[in-house]
């Protein structure tokens, strides 16, 4: 599938980690910063594979065309947003190159630089070597960096959807965790497992970022302004979601939109504004184009808008049951056949299931299945990020893109938010129906702490966003 790799990344990444990992592998290959532009992979070095610095600098593609030609297996190299211009263009088209994109929290990533240019130590190989040191942190260089590594992620994502690619996204904590290693060497088409770490490279500076910086309170106030909801310590590997206006529900006797959120109680509050026209659901205004909203907009002064938020862990298991579980035309039967066969999701074989699927089975499935959501949401598999496990940040950025909602309610407190649009429009609220329950269970059937973790490591982001508590029956 591929011929070659490269390591999209920044410096202080753990881009070194990764590389003597890989490296540590059969049949694959990374050269390091092959395209730095002051040096040649390090420092003092003049030529590689016969290429000397003059030769790559006039044609960069000539050291790419040597690496192909003397490649025992997968090559590839490292590539930073200040190398050579002309062979990220070059490898962003090449679909045969597997791009492997590395991130890491932009903060720390800054506080290593400078602790790095301070002590001139950018590698770690014993820690009886470490050397220590306290920066000062500068905000208007931070903003620079900032800025600049965040347009180049922008652009990545960007050229990766132009040409229909998809990379394997990696945050610096992912290259600590060895079945996500092995499963960039399986990404990478390369039958091998590491049964262990090539040891080669120590974490420099463990220490917490308040004793790494002398003026602490000026990063967290640079921070905050820049990025009030630090999202740069959650990486975001979802593509950019459109804003599904075909789905949006509005009614005659009230000047009321409804902008669904695939996975949360849309039957129930679908039939709350059936209620106030006097219809059955099935009958309610839908199917817009941009242009017939805009229509309706116009023709229905003061109206309003809204979305329902769903807890993350009840999102995922009405997605989890609805889809691979309860059958009917709901049933996404070649994502279930891939859970079972690639992500070892222990899916019963009869849908929907015999009595021999019980509620600890159910259990071990959903928590499989949240293993699997985890590395969907972060770009690690194939599969299409679907939109009933899709973040809630991210669903509600695609509504932005045409319309945001004026209120977003959430599903605990779902008919008090209700009553009060009804009220802002004049009209009496209905009384809403209760909330489905899941089956062949609910939630609160299988729910403990493991669940929790899981469903938190899976949406870090929506958590974050919309400060989740843990689940609890009726959330």
């Amino acid at each position: 599938m591929f011929d070659s790799f490269v390591i999209l990344a920044e410096m202080r990444t753990g881009s070194n980690f990764l590389e003597s990992n890989i490296n540590e592998v059969p049949g694959l290959h990374s050269y390091g910063e092959a395209f730095n532009p002051h040096i040649m992979c390090k420092p003092g070095q003049t030529e590689l594979l016969g290429v000397t610095l003059a030769e790559r600098d006039a044609d960069p593609l000539r050291l790419i065309r040597r690496m192909r030609e003397q490649a025992d297996g997968i090559y590839g190299f490292r590539l930073f947003h200040d190398h050579d211009a002309r062979v990220f263009d070059h490898v962003m088209e090449d679909r045969r190159c597997a791009k492997v994109i590395l991130n890491r929290n932009i903060v720390d990533s800054w506080v290593s630089q400078r602790i790095a240019w301070s002590t001139n130590q950018w590698a770690l190989q014993d820690v009886k070597d470490a050397k220590k040191w306290r920066v000062k942190f500068d905000p208007d260089d931070f903003r620079h960096l900032y800025f600049t590594i965040k347009e180049r992620q922008i652009l990545i994502a960007r050229r990766l959807q132009e040409t229909g690619q998809a990379g394997f996204y990696l945050d610096y904590d992912d290259i600590q965790d060895i079945k996500v290693i092995n499963g960039l060497i399986r990404f990478l088409g390369v039958s091998f497992e590491l049964e262990a770490f090539s040891g080669k490279f120590k974490k420099q500076n463990p220490e917490t970022l308040a004793d790494k910086v002398r003026n602490f309170p000026v990063l967290e106030a640079t921070v905050n302004e820049i990025d009030r909801y630090d999202l740069g310590s959650l990486p975001n590997f979802e593509p950019m979601r459109n804003p599904v206006v075909p789905s949006y529900v509005t009614t005659e006797k009230a000047p009321l939109l409804y902008m669904p959120m695939q996975g949360g109680p849309d039957r129930e509050v679908k039939a709350w504004l059936a209620a106030i026209d006097g219809v059955k659901p099935e009958d309610l205004a839908t199917g817009f184009t941009q242009r017939d909203l805009r229509k309706w907009k116009r023709q229905h002064p003061g109206h309003r808008s809204f979305t329902v938020l769903r807890h993350p862990a009840s999102r995922a298991h009405a997605a989890f049951c609805r889809h691979f579980l309860i059958g009917g035309p709901d049933t996404y039967s070649e994502i279930r056949q891939s859970l079972i066969d690639t992500y070892k999701v222990p899916l019963p074989a009869a849908i929907p299931p015999d009595n021999g699927y019980d509620v600890e089975k159910h259990r071990e499935a959903f928590l499989a299945f949240l293993g699997f959501v985890a590395s969907n949401l972060n770009g690690q598999t194939p599969i299409r990020i679907d939109g009933s496990w899709a973040t809630q940040g991210h669903v509600v950025q695609g509504f932005g893109q045409f319309l945001l909602p004026d209120h977003i309610l959430r599903e605990d407190d779902l008919a008090a938010g209700l009553a009060e649009i009804a009220h802002e429009v004049g009209v009496e609220a209905p009384e809403l129906p209760d909330i489905e329950p899941d089956a062949p269970f609910t939630l609160a059937d299988i729910y403990d702490n493991e669940i929790e973790e899981a469903v938190r490591k899976a949406y870090q982001r929506d958590f974050m966003l919309f400060g989740y508590r843990p689940w609890r029956r009726g959330a």
